[in-house]
């Protein structure tokens, strides 16, 4: 499978990233054994021409490793056209043990990646360049989960053939398993929502609150309150909101979502609680940075903006989740 098209980008991808990373990981030794601020020495003048330089290309490549995650779903989805039994991308990244475990580290990594970048944005709007030394060695510690992602997605790819046996999205996440693996099983709807709506009004509350007064406790509440509330969704959007978009009871799929015969809606949804979810954990990570030197009004700033958007993604994915059930509702159970 290395020579189909998408193999072949996100291999590409995987590589430039790892070069760049090896690259700016060099960098961030030195920065971390000789930087001195105070210093005005040709090594640390060297040291400050070349921050900018790696640092510029890092942020770069994580943002291009943020959008391998929409290019290996993507891609998954196109390998089930080749393996036996796969209707989606849930029976490709099924194919072998590595396709879970890919979709795991690139979904989580893009938290991860998408921090240093803020780190980064954070340090060059001071002119004392506070973070340096913290958001080399924050590149030194990703470092090694770029290359999980790298040999978990290169595993992964090797291991796809199409005489492989895989299961659909119908066996997967259906009500009954039969002889197969279903991811989950014992969930009830009717608690799920209930849970599912408490915590849109708990965080809508929180972030209504620090917008009002800031509060570093509520903050931390309200960053938790958006890592529970994103695991949440992800099965909520599976086991709920997925059968009212295909007009199906029992066809429940996170994947399917994506497909064009349903308007590409699981992009507008995942589009929403991603960064909705980043902007909220962010707003409390930020303040750990705030008494650095010329960042506290920085990080006052960017709080308030992250609280606020995530706010507004917030509300855009409540109507998204909504819409096709109430939908539902007032057609009478009609499609």
């Amino acid at each position: 499978m290395f020579l189909n098209p998408w193999s072949l980008a996100l291999s590409l991808c995987s590589l430039v990233v790892l070069v760049l990373g090896a690259v700016a990981g060099k960098t961030a030794v030195r920065v971390l054994r000789f930087w001195d601020p105070g210093s005005d020495s040709n090594r640390q003048i060297r040291l400050e021409n070349e921050i900018w330089l790696s640092s510029t290309l890092v942020a770069y490549g994580l943002g291009f490793q943020i959008i391998t995650l929409i290019l290996f779903v993507l891609a998954a989805d196109q390998f089930c056209q080749v393996i036996v039994g796969a209707m989606c991308a849930t029976g490709a990244l099924l194919a072998n043990p590595y396709g879970m475990p890919t979709l795991l580290v690139k979904l989580f990594g893009v938290f991860f990646y998408g921090f240093w970048i803020l780190l980064h944005q954070l340090d060059i709007r001071s002119e004392h360049y506070p973070l340096v030394r913290i958001k080399y060695l924050a590149l030194l510690l990703l470092l090694p989960m770029l290359v999980l992602d790298a040999t978990l997605q290169t595993l992964y790819i090797a291991g796809i053939k199409p005489d492989i046996i895989t299961s659909c999205c119908a066996v997967v996440f259906g009500e009954s398993t039969g002889g197969g693996t279903n991811l989950i099983t014992g969930y009830s709807q009717q608690g799920l929502l209930i849970a599912f709506i408490g915590s849109i009004v708990g965080l809508a509350a929180v972030g209504w609150g620090l917008l009002r007064r800031w509060q570093t406790w509520l903050a931390g509440i309200y960053a938790v309150g958006w890592l529970w509330f994103f695991g949440l969704s992800l099965v909520v959007i599976t086991t709920v909101i997925s059968s009212y978009v295909y007009a199906m009871p029992y066809h429940k799929c996170p994947f399917c979502l994506l497909k064009p015969e349903y308007h590409y809606f699981g992009f507008a949804l995942y589009g929403a609680v991603i960064p909705a979810t980043f902007f909220g954990a962010s707003a409390a990570l930020a303040g750990l940075v705030r008494g650095k030197v010329g960042l506290s009004g920085v990080v006052d700033g960017y709080q308030r903006l992250a609280v606020k958007l995530s706010l507004i993604l917030l509300v855009i994915f409540s109507g998204l989740s909504f819409y096709h059930y109430l939908k539902y509702l007032i057609s009478g159970g009609e499609g």
